[in-house]
């Protein structure tokens, strides 16, 4: 079994509940995200986690849904 961080498993399990609320497909998720389907099966199967670019492309959709607050930075996320 992999070890997967924390943090990262956080973002996908946002991500998770903010597709299934929405009606939106895995497919559909990963074009809107810019990656491959298989990529965000993995993600939600626990098979892999984002990589850290792929993290911040995650919670800047998140934010920009109002999931998440924006990060605390001091740089907001456009």
């Amino acid at each position: 079994m992999s070890k997967i961080g924390v943090a990262h498993m956080e973002i996908v399990k946002k991500l998770e509940l903010y597709r299934l609320e929405n009606k939106i497909t895995q497919q559909d998720l990963a074009k809107e995200l810019g990656v491959a389907f298989s990529t965000v099966s993995r993600w939600f199967n626990g098979k892999t986690a984002p990589s850290k670019i792929q993290q911040y492309h995650v919670e800047k959709y998140l934010t920009q849904k109002k999931i998440i607050p924006p990060a605390k930075s001091g740089k907001e996320v456009k």
